[in-house]
Parts: C-alpha cells; sequence; structure tokens
C-alpha cells in the first residue's frame, strides 16, 4: 500500500512539474511579446508553482523513508513542510505580483495583443484539470502536500481568470476609444496577487495546524476504539490517543487487562491490540499499547 501511495502522488507531482514549466514559458514569453502586465504576473505565478511542485515532490520522497533513531515516528511531516514552504512561497510572488502591478499604473501602457488573451483561457482549462486530478489524489491517499499542490492549481485558475478579464479590457480599449480601459490589465495583476496571498493564508494555516501534532476528533478515532475493545483479553480502554504526524497517525493506548495473568499473556494482548489497528486501518502506522490491571472489584463485579 505504501509504494502504491508514493507512485501515484509522485505522478502527481511530476505532472504539475512538467505543466508548471510550460506554462511559465508560454505565458512569460507570450506576456512579454504581447505587452500583458497581467499574463507576465501570471508567468510569475506559475514559477511559483513550479518551485512549489519541487518542494511537493522532495517532500514527498522524504516522508516515505522509514523509521531511524534520530526520527523514531517516521518522516510523515515532510509533506507538511513541503505544504508550508508552497505557501511561503505563494506569498513571497504575491508581493511581488502586487508591487509591479502597482508600478505599472502609473507607466503609460500600451494595450496588450489577443495572444495574451488566448494564453490565459487556455491556461485556466489546464490548470483546472490538473487540480480535479490532483485534488483527488491527495484525497485518496490522505497526502497533505498533495492537496496544497491542488489548491495551487484552484489559485491559478481563478487568478488567471480574472488576469483574463483585465486583458480582454486592455484589448477592448483599442477598439471601443477609452484608452483607460488599458489599466485594467495592471489591476487584474493586482487581483491575482490577492489570490495568490488568500492562498498562501490557508495554506500556511493548515500546515501550522498539522505541524503542533493534533489529535483525531472523538469521532474520528471511536473506530480505532471499537477494534481495541473487540481483542480478546482487553477489558477496558483506559485512554486513546492517535496523533497525526503527516498522512499517518500514531496511536497510544492505555488497555486494562485481568490483573492475575502472566506478564507474558498480557504483552500477547497488547502484540495483539497493536496488530488489529495498523493491519485493519490503512492510516495507522504505529502503535503504542500500555498495560494496566484491571480493577478487581470492579471485574467481580461484571462477572456477576
Amino acid at each position: 500500500m505504501g509504494d502504491q501511495r508514493f507512485q501515484e502522488i509522485n505522478r502527481a507531482a511530476w505532472i504539475g512539474i512538467f505543466f508548471n514549466i510550460l506554462l511559465t514559458v508560454v505565458k512569460g514569453t507570450v506576456g512579454f511579446l504581447a505587452n500583458s502586465r497581467a499574463l507576465i504576473a501570471e508567468a510569475a505565478h506559475s514559477a511559483a508553482d513550479l518551485v512549489g511542485s519541487l518542494a511537493v515532490y522532495f517532500g514527498i520522497r522524504v516522508a516515505k523513508r522509514p523509521p531511524d533513531p534520530e526520527h523514531p515516528y517516521g518522516h510523515g511531516k515532510a509533506e507538511i513542510v513541503a505544504s508550508f514552504i508552497v505557501a511561503v512561497l505563494l506569498a513571497m510572488v504575491g508581493v511581488e505580483i502586487a508591487r509591479g502591478s502597482f508600478q505599472a499604473l502609473f507607466d503609460k501602457l500600451e494595450p496588450p495583443g489577443i495572444s495574451a488573451a488566448i494564453v490565459a483561457f487556455l491556461s485556466i482549462l489546464v490548470k483546472e484539470m490538473l487540480y480535479r486530478y490532483t485534488y483527488r489524489v491527495g484525497k485518496r491517499q490522505n497526502s497533505q502536500a498533495t492537496v496544497a499542490h491542488a489548491l495551487e492549481h484552484r489559485a491559478d485558475v481563478f487568478a488567471t481568470i480574472a488576469a483574463l478579464v483585465g486583458i480582454l479590457g486592455a484589448v477592448l480599449s483599442r477598439y471601443i476609444g477609452v484608452p483607460e480601459l488599458v489599466y485594467l490589465d495592471p489591476i487584474a495583476g493586482m487581483g491575482v496577487s490577492l489570490f495568490v496571498f488568500w492562498m498562501a493564508y490557508r495554506l500556511a494555516r493548515e500546515a501550522i495546524y498539522n505541524l503542533l501534532d493534533p489529535v483525531l476528533l472523538p469521532k474520528e478515532a471511536q473506530e480505532l476504539i471499537d477494534a481495541v475493545r473487540e481483542v480478546r483479553g482487553v477489558l477496558d480502554i483506559d485512554n486513546l490517543r492517535a496523533r497525526q504526524h503527516g498522512h499517518y497517525v500514531i496511536v497510544d493506548v492505555k488497555i486494562s487487562v485481568d490483573p492475575h495473568i502472566t506478564v507474558e499473556e498480557g504483552h500477547r494482548i497488547g502484540k495483539q491490540v497493536k496488530r488489529t489497528l495498523v493491519d485493519r486501518f490503512d492510516h495507522v502506522e504505529d502503535v503504542f499499547v500500555h498495560i494496566n490491571p484491571f480493577d478487581g472489584k470492579i471485574l467481580q463485579k461484571n462477572k456477576e
């Protein structure tokens, strides 16, 4: 299951890398030739997406590494770190897009060529398909980095729509005799920066939350509790915490067993609890079981 998961999210990362390279080159070239500030801003956005795609790719590779003495819980948080890096990169690009577009408002501008609008429209189609594909992979494989990658694609869709509106308005200025409309192009570039900032904020907020070792909500952990209760020899569950560690969870559970059984029997029950959780739930990576003696009075009462 681990290799299949890695292969699928790795494929999604490489597809994103390929198309972000293609879009960065095409948008930048056409934006320069067609004199479109909005499309040049979109090229910068796609370049940030490219760096983000690379961060996701390397984060996924690190997350796949097995536990070692320095990282006994594994490397699952590497995907979350990659997601945070994407957020920082997006914020930096947002600042640069906003600065360049604002300065353009005070320059003498010429209307962009229609080729800029064509490229923007095609980019919207490509990015929407990338978003749908990558988001499905991220959700199916419980990969926050891949979901963050998908949200980058969706941010690019909305940002490019804003750019397309500005480009079309600026192009129209040449034909309807309203020269002021040419400034819709850099205004659209500023609109792009707002979309980028919003996406950066969402990604950073979620990454920080997941880096703080949140535990599963009671409703989400209930299926784990029910599975432990089914194990023969478990008389009670004193405590169960399942903390998220990237795409998987680490479970700490305290169980009560008959105080009159041998240490070996208690150890066997603990091993069975771990085996049950790891085998039954794909998102459970490791389980730490603490054995407590069950209260004899309560045990006797239950028998009666």
